[in-house]
């Protein structure tokens, strides 16, 4: 019979943050195109984005640092281990683009769509590199969840 341990608990904890941060960052792409089909909503459905990023995605990601390296401890796993190295090199890469790169892409397009209107030029250029700068933190997020996952056998 299995006990439940605090190891397991920090991991299923950790299980759940990692659904619903992730589960919510794959619904942008659903609530962007929707956006796109319906100009008149763009405003609304950027907002619900950014409400979905800020409150929902973002706390959980910080969570699951906390819980990940909680794990670590409690589990007496290395830190230097390089599948939790390479994965804790990529969270922060992650934690760079999304703050000094997206966040901000995304609150100018947000001001685009308002002031310009989402058919303006400006909008569909803000449009364009969210896009792009979403794409690039949504494979490394699926990535850093690979390495999680899998604990490749090659590395250590």
């Amino acid at each position: 019979m299995r006990t439940v341990t605090l190891y397991l608990i920090l991991k299923y904890v950790h299980v759940l943050l990692a659904i619903t941060a992730v589960g919510s960052n794959l619904t942008y792409g659903i609530w962007l195109s929707r956006a796109g089909r319906d100009p008149q909503h763009t405003g609304f459905i950027l907002k619900t984005v950014k409400f979905l990023d800020d409150r929902v995605a973002n706390p959980a990601y910080g969570l699951l640092l906390i819980t990940g390296l909680a794990m670590l401890y409690v589990g007496g796993i290395r830190w230097t281990m390089p599948w939790v190295l390479s994965a804790l090199v990529l969270y922060a890469v992650v934690v760079a683009v999304a703050a000094v790169l997206y966040t901000p892409a995304l609150a100018s397009q947000i001001a685009a769509a308002e002031a310009a209107g989402p058919q303006a030029p400006v909008y569909q250029a803000l449009a364009a590199r969210g896009q792009r700068l979403g794409i690039v933190v949504a494979v490394l997020i699926l990535v850093i969840v690979f390495l999680m996952v899998t604990k490749p056998a090659l590395w250590g």
